[in-house]
């Protein structure tokens, strides 16, 4: 990282964009690639005054753009991952970028120090691709002097991501380009919200989004003691992973979740909404049947009064075999140091792609796209917390509404949402769950596409689901039929 350059009064000179562009080829594709850090600026008055543009950050952007298109016709896609806390690594490296990490996977990982390869799938074939670092994650941070926190929250977070948007969309000429945003778990609230976002504030109208491992309503994934709607969304995930696991004998997944779903909506919610008030042949009933859909023990399930918090689970489903299962990934396995703890210390799924991906993309960003920066590339990092969600004080998190609002205000505006079966962070029955309540006419459902995939929160390390996936995606960037 260069030194701090000064004026000739020995201040400090403003930021300036910071980027290297190189070329590269795959297959018959040739593409650019720029990357580095570009500045954001804040308008700024005082007594209505104009004062100019300040620096407020300055944030890490990888574009790739192929070479010897039209732009005008050429889709582009923005995409993010979520956390909050997490950089764009996990979408750029493992499902959309033309490398990819090679790391194997649950049951066959491989030893450090890991590798790369090239991601023939790359979406890149049909659509450029621009990967967001929101501030702090990567490389991004505020300027020197400025506050990181005004962009750790809701609406700081927002805006920035969609003033790097803007920017890069003028920048580039690209204003009539088909545009796409893809984000994934946090970053598919973000890329919802944004989608009013972008209307409202810029005029600026998308074709479409891509929801990977979603959540857009956080009330349905908050476990608080008071809110009870997580526990049958979870449910049908809990029952994928027990039969992973081979808790549900030679059942097929299908059938088994079938039954978890059922239940899930009727007899399930029904006996939390009843409580006390069930007979003790009732209450017997739901404790027996979620035993058996769970793989937990019915003492167990009594014991928590029918209610199975997701961590608890992970930690309680292969005591006996004195192993943990992933919150992300539940085809993963994990041991602890004492299996008389209530949660696990450790994600075992994380323990697992984190090493990957963050040797991956550090050796990537300096060895093949040339960028060097001294600064710690945060991969996932805890820095953004507390994060604020002061807009929504006294009611939960929710940006259903929002995407409802932009598909209302522009019909066209497409929805392709991905969910892994084994994914117990945003569980793909709390999608469903949103989506069949989102607040569009019956004419724009059919603008929604779910996909589902026998795989986790990054369901692109299981092969065959990135496959598919890949498959699906570039297929959602072409324009629609008629």
């Amino acid at each position: 990282m260069a030194e701090e350059k000064t004026d000739d009064k020995g201040k400090p000179e403003p930021p300036i964009d910071d980027v290297i562009t190189t070329a590269h080829v795959l297959g018959d594709l040739n593409y650019v690639v720029t990357t580095g850090r570009i500045v954001l600026r804040e308008e700024k008055t005082t007594d209505d005054a104009f004062d100019g543009h300040e620096p407020t950050a300055e944030v890490f952007v990888t574009a790739y753009v192929k070479e010897g298109v039209d732009p005008l016709t050429r889709p582009v896609t923005f995409a993010f991952n979520g956390g909050p806390g997490s950089s764009s690594v996990w979408l750029h490296l493992g499902l959309l970028g033309p490398r990819r990490v090679d790391m194997g996977d649950a049951g066959s990982l491989k030893p450090p120090p890991y590798g790369l390869t090239d991601n023939h799938e790359t979406l890149l074939a049909e659509s450029d691709l621009v990967f967001i670092d929101p501030i702090t994650t990567g490389y991004s941070r505020p300027v020197k002097g400025g506050k990181a926190k005004e962009f750790h929250g809701f609406t700081g977070d927002l805006e920035s991501v969609g003033e790097v948007i803007r920017l890069w969309t003028s920048r580039n000429g690209r204003w009539l380009s088909p545009k796409y945003l893809c984000g994934e778990s946090y970053g598919t609230l973000r890329a919802a919200a944004l989608a009013r976002h972008l209307q409202q504030r810029y005029g600026m109208a998308l074709n479409g989004l891509m929801l990977i491992s979603s959540v857009l309503d956080l009330g349905t994934l908050i476990f608080d003691g008071l809110n009870d709607n997580p526990y049958p969304l979870y449910l049908p995930t809990y029952a994928a992973i027990a039969h992973y696991h081979g808790l549900h004998g030679d059942r097929p997944l299908a059938e088994v979740l079938a039954e978890a779903e059922a239940f899930a909506e009727r007899e399930y919610l029904w006996a939390l909404t009843k409580g006390a008030r069930m007979t003790a042949e009732e209450r017997s009933d739901a404790v027996s049947t979620l035993a058996r859909l769970t793989g937990l023990s019915a003492d167990y399930i009594d014991r928590v009064d029918l209610r199975i918090e997701h961590l608890r689970f992970f930690t309680e489903l292969l005591r006996s075999r004195r192993r943990t299962v992933g919150r992300l990934d539940g085809r993963f396995l994990g041991w602890d140091a004492d299996y008389g703890y209530e949660r696990y210390g450790d994600d075992p799924s994380m323990d697992a792609i984190i090493g990957p991906y963050t040797s991956a993309f550090n050796h990537y960003v300096r060895a093949e796209l040339t960028y060097r920066n001294d600064l710690p590339y945060n991969i996932l990092t805890n820095k953004v917390h507390p994060w604020s969600f002061k807009e929504f004080e006294g009611q939960h998190v929710t940006v259903a509404d929002r995407l409802a609002a932009a598909m209302r205000s522009n019909p066209h505006l497409r929805v392709y949402v991905a969910s892994g079966y084994h994914d117990g962070a945003t569980p793909y029955f709390a999608t469903e769950h949103t989506l069949a309540n989102l607040a569009v006419p019956a004419e724009l459902r059919a603008n929604v596409r779910v996909e589902y995939f026998e795989a986790g929160h990054m369901m692109y390390v299981h092969e065959p689901s990135r496959l598919a996936q890949s498959a699906h995606l570039r297929e959602f960037v072409q324009p629609p039929p008629g």
